[in-house]
C-alpha cells in the first residue's frame, strides 16, 4: 500500500522513482563520485549516521542525480546519530568549501548554528530527512510525511486489533524532527480511536539492544499490550527481539518505520507485521536538484514532502520489493 504525501489514503503501489541508481558506492564512510564532468559543482552529503540503509539508499539517489548533472559528491557520516559526533564532520566539510551541502541534522537545536554557519559561508544548504528549529537559512528542506507515516502505523495496528487495547511507541531520542513527527502522528491517531490506551513513548537511543530491553520491561508491566510502533530501523530491530524474548509474537503487532534488509527479514519471518518504507533515494535526488537550482540562481522549493509505502508479507515479494532499502548501490 502506498500512501500519498498529500492525503492519507491507500492507493496502488507504484514503481520507485524513475532514475537509475547504478554507479553508487556503499555508505559506510567517505565516498567520491569519480565519473562527474570536470569543473562541475562539488556537493557534500553528511548522513545522520553511517551504515544505515536509509542513508545509503539516499546516497544512491544523490550520486545518481549528481552524476547526471555533472557534479561530484563526497559522503561522510557519524558512527552514531549524535550531534556531538556530527558537528565536527560538518565543520570539516564547511572548511573544505563545497558548493552545496546536503545534510540530515541529528538534532533540531544543536545542529542549527553549524549549518547556519555553512550557509553564511556561501554554501547552499539542503536539509534532507531531518530539519532544525529555524531552517530559514536552507534553500530547501526535503522529508517524508512523517506525521502521516505515524498515523498509518497506528491504523495498521488498529486493523489487526479492531477491539482496541494498549499500544506503545519505541523511538530514538527526543529532539529529532522526523521521529518526533512520527510519534505525534501515532499518538494523535491512537488517542482519537475508541478502545485504545496509548502508553506513551520510550527512547532507545538508536540501540537495538536498548529497544529490546524497553519492550521486555513494558510487556512485563503491561502483558496485555497489543501493538508497538517502532519509529526507526534500529528501534524496530530491537522491538522484534524484545517481543520474541517475551514470547508474545502471537499477541503483539509490531509496525516498524523504515525498511532495511534486516527488517524485511523480520517481516517475512512474521516477527514484524508491517513496515512504513520511506523514499530515501527520491529525497536524495530532490536534494541534488534543489541544490543545483540554487547554485544556478533558479527558484527552489522551500519544502518538499515525499510519500511512503506500507509493506506487508502480502506485497514484499512482489511490487513492494522496490521500496526496500539498499545496503549498497
Amino acid at each position: 500500500m502506498k500512501w500519498n504525501k498529500k492525503a492519507l489514503g491507500v492507493v496502488a503501489l507504484t514503481a520507485a522513482a524513475g532514475f537509475a541508481l547504478a554507479g553508487c558506492s556503499s555508505g559506510g564512510g567517505d565516498s567520491t563520485s569519480t565519473d562527474s564532468a570536470s569543473g562541475g559543482y562539488k556537493i557534500a552529503f553528511v548522513q545522520g549516521v553511517a551504515g544505515d540503509e536509509f542513508y545509503i539508499s539516499m546516497q544512491c539517489g544523490i550520486e545518481a542525480a549528481a552524476k547526471e548533472a555533472g557534479a561530484t559528491v563526497t559522503t561522510q557520516g557519524p558512527e552514531k546519530f549524535d550531534p556531538t559526533l556530527q558537528k565536527p564532520i560538518v565543520d570539516s566539510v564547511v572548511a573544505s568549501k563545497p558548493d552545496a551541502l546536503l545534510v540530515a541534522p541529528t538534532d533540531v537545536t544543536a545542529m542549527e548554528a553549524p549549518l547556519k554557519a555553512a550557509a553564511d559561508a556561501g554554501i547552499k544548504v539542503v536539509l534532507v530527512d531531518t530539519t532544525v528549529d529555524d531552517p530559514s537559512f536552507a534553500v530547501s528542506a526535503i522529508a517524508s510525511d512523517n506525521v502521516g507515516g505515524g498515523k498509518a502505523a497506528f491504523e495498521a495496528i488498529q486493523q489487526a486489533h479492531p477491539d482496541g487495547g494498549k499500544v506503545l511507541v519505541v523511538s530514538v531520542d527526543p529532539g529529532i524532527s522526523t521521529t518526533d513527527a512520527r510519534v505525534e502522528g501515532f499518538q494523535k491517531a491512537a488517542e482519537a480511536a475508541s478502545g485504545f490506551d496509548y502508553l506513551g513513548v520510550q527512547y532507545s537511543h538508536n540501540e537495538p539492544a536498548t529497544a529490546a530491553e524497553i519492550v521486555t520491561a513494558a510487556l512485563q508491566k503491561d502483558p496485555d499490550i497489543v501493538g508497538i510502533f517502532a519509529a526507526n530501523l534500529f528501534a524496530a530491530e530491537g522491538t522484534a527481539t524484545g517481543v520474541q524474548q517475551a514470547g508474545k509474537q502471537d499477541q503483539v503487532t509490531i509496525v516498524g518505520f523504515d525498511a532495511g534488509p534486516a527488517q524485511v527479514e523480520q517481516l517475512k519471518a512474521g516477527t514484524v507485521q508491517a513496515l512504513v518504507a520511506q523514499e530515501p533515494a527520491t529525497i536524495g535526488k530532490d536534494g541534488v536538484e534543489q541544490a543545483i537550482a540554487a547554485l544556478k540562481g533558479e527558484t527552489t522549493e522551500p519544502e518538499i514532502q515525499t510519500g511512503f509505502t506500507i509493506l506487508t508479507k502480502d506485497n514484499i515479494d512482489g511490487e513492494g520489493a522496490d521500496a526496500v532499502y539498499k545496503s549498497s548501490c
